[in-house]
């Protein structure tokens, strides 16, 4: 692939040079080689973008709702035909496997856009309370801050709801993974959304974030990101008294019940692998604390040991991988060390380490690790460490499994796994997170997305994300 340069932003309908000459470089992270570079936003960049969705806001908001879900769908169909393309960009920024770029971060994002022609059908933007009309408005102009590991689909979680509610937008995507959000927008300039509804500025988070969040034109920020980087949006916004939607970090427990046995358990934790290693455990919603009955804790590492295997960690290009390399040297670097002090706690490690993968000479490459004997006072039972490393924690009766459980000071996901969906539906109730999921339950794309305690607030997908971006007006007639 040659060296792509982006070096426009993308506002009001036109493509438009920075108002100065910083750049970023985009790492391939198998090669560790830069391939791409793009535009550092500053301020005043921010301001332009602002400024154009301030302006487009009057007219945007007057377009009949069914117009704008018509934008959503085309947008759908563009990304549909693109779709190879925008894989393997974002394999090449972000290391996941090919396949999966394809078809989770390509594929929800083309789902999330033409799932905004149902979803309004949900949504009641007028109602009345005797005489009193109530009507649900557009915020107004929103900041939307995404994250680097599920970066086109982030974007869309977004975007498709606050533009289909009335709003503009200005997007500053990850530094990390921009390159995704330039073929996004140049899908918006194709099927001719009207200029200014949708603003792209790259930049860096303590530059063009902060001056987005700050912005006294701006009304709402959606974040996705970690948390201490939450705290940090909230503070700057809570000066204009924004509205903020959070979508922040987590540390998810996966609990495996007493009367759990035989293929059930086997199934259990063989899919707890998954649920923490998928995208190379760069998830807020991974599955990292596995907590097992201690009197099946042997069989459940002989499960994890055999599992582990399948895990084929290499060029997320090749077919057969499953692991491909973590996003960047920093995050590389950062997991290695909490891998170092999980050994340090005195956490029995049975899979992995701290060194890379012998067939691996380059690449933010870090081997899938598992910990056992893990205590909940340990760091690596606390800290979200965005990385492929399961930590298994034993319990002695069902109440020590909720208490661990809850022990955390996130609530985004989670699971319970039972032979008893009742009894297990009645342990999920009890536990502090915004989305678990009982025994094998799969989500629907259109349920909430949101968390508990620091996993922030806010929900995304379907009606719940839609109704984020409205606000409620009441006529009394």
């Amino acid at each position: 692939m040659a060296f792509i340069t982006r070096n426009q932003f993308y506002i009001d309908g036109k493509w438009v040079d920075p108002t100065s000459d910083g750049t970023i470089e985009v790492t391939d992270p198998t090669t560790e080689k830069a391939f791409a570079r793009v535009p550092a936003g500053a301020a005043p960049d921010i301001d332009l973008a602002v400024e154009a969705a301030a302006v487009a806001l009057a007219g945007w908001s007057e377009v009949d709702v069914s117009r704008r879900v018509t934008f959503c769908s085309a947008i759908a169909d563009a990304l549909t035909k693109r779709s190879d393309e925008l894989a393997e960009i974002i394999t090449r920024e972000l290391g996941m496997p090919l396949d999966s770029s394809k078809h989770v971060q390509v594929g929800l994002a083309i789902r999330t856009f033409s799932s905004m022609a149902t979803v309004v059908d949900d949504v009641r933007f007028e109602e009345y309370i005797g005489s009193t009309k109530v009507v649900r408005t557009p915020i107004g102009v929103v900041g939307a801050i995404t994250p680097w590991n599920y970066p086109l689909h982030q974007i869309a979680a977004k975007i498709a709801p606050a533009i289909v509610a009335g709003n503009t937008v200005v997007l500053k995507p990850s530094e990390v993974t921009p390159l995704n959000a330039f073929i996004l927008a140049e899908i918006f300039d194709e099927v001719g959304l009207p200029a200014g509804v949708v603003n792209v500025v790259t930049g860096y988070g303590a530059v063009a974030g902060e001056r987005l969040a700050e912005h006294p034109l701006v009304d709402m920020v959606s974040f996705t990101g970690s948390t201490g980087a939450g705290r940090r949006v909230s503070e700057i916004a809570a000066r204009t008294v924004k509205r903020t939607a959070l979508e922040l970090g987590g540390k998810s427990a996966n609990v495996i019940l007493s009367d759990v046995e035989g293929e059930l358990l086997q199934k259990a934790v063989t899919d707890a692998l998954g649920a923490c290693f998928y995208n190379s455990g760069q998830t807020c919603t991974a599955l990292t604390r596995l907590v097992v009955p201690r009197e099946k804790l042997s069989e459940v590492e002989a499960i994890l040991k055999d599992g582990v295997a399948t895990f084929t960690v290499g060029n997320p290009f090749h077919a057969g991988t499953r692991l491909g390399p973590l996003v960047s040297k920093i995050q590389r670097d950062r997991v290695r060390e909490h891998i170092e002090r999980g050994e340090k706690e005195g956490a029995r490690l049975i899979a992995g380490g701290p060194t890379p993968p012998a067939h691996l000479d380059e690449g933010y490459f870090v081997r899938p690790t598992i910990f056992s004997g893990v205590t909940a006072e340990m760091s690596i039972a606390q800290d979200e460490i965005f990385g492929p490393v399961l930590t298994v924690l034993a319990y002695d009766d069902e109440e020590d499994a909720l208490h661990i459980a809850n022990d955390s000071e996130y609530g985004l996901s989670g699971g319970v796994w039972s032979s008893d969906v009742a009894k297990a539906e009645r342990f999920a109730r009890r536990v502090r997170t915004g989305m678990i999921k009982i025994n094998d339950g799969e989500p629907h794309p259109d349920s909430p997305f949101g968390g508990f305690k620091q996993s922030g607030h806010g929900r995304e997908y379907g009606k719940f994300g839609l109704e984020e971006f409205l606000s409620t007006q009441a006529l009394y007639l």
